[in-house]
């Protein structure tokens, strides 16, 4: 599941921001990575939680012109998260464990966001 929120304005119209962003390759998220210079005039926003309505997040939606939730069948989505942890080295039953446990919590968690988006996009 992925999150977009585009967030527009005149160029000059805010400050410049720092941005988290997450290492997919270290499995980590990186504080400040990002930096938004107030000249730019569109922003994209993606994620699994800028639609939640707790934690910080709830700052996002008020602030952005659309949002969209896109998702994927649930069979593709729980295969691709297995084979996610098995390349990131987990065994075959570990990386199933994973992908039925703190994932599909997290997963469902994520999907009540649902209701929050202006659009919803299936993904093939």
């Amino acid at each position: 599941m992925r999150r977009s929120i585009g967030i527009t304005g005149p160029p000059g119209a805010g400050k410049s921001m720092i941005a988290a962003a997450f290492d997919r390759e270290l499995e980590v998220p990186v504080p400040d990575a990002i930096k938004i210079p107030q000249e730019l005039s569109v922003v994209v926003v993606g994620g699994n939680y800028p639609l939640l309505e707790s934690g910080g997040w709830e700052q996002i939606v008020p602030l952005s012109d659309a949002t969209s939730f896109r998702y994927l069948d649930e069979g593709i989505r729980l295969q691709r998260l297995v084979d996610h942890h098995k390349r990131l080295g987990e065994s075959g039953a570990d990386a199933r464990a994973r992908t039925l446990g703190p994932d599909e919590r997290n997963a469902r968690l994520v999907a009540s966001t649902r209701s929050r988006a202006d659009h919803i996009i299936r993904i093939a």
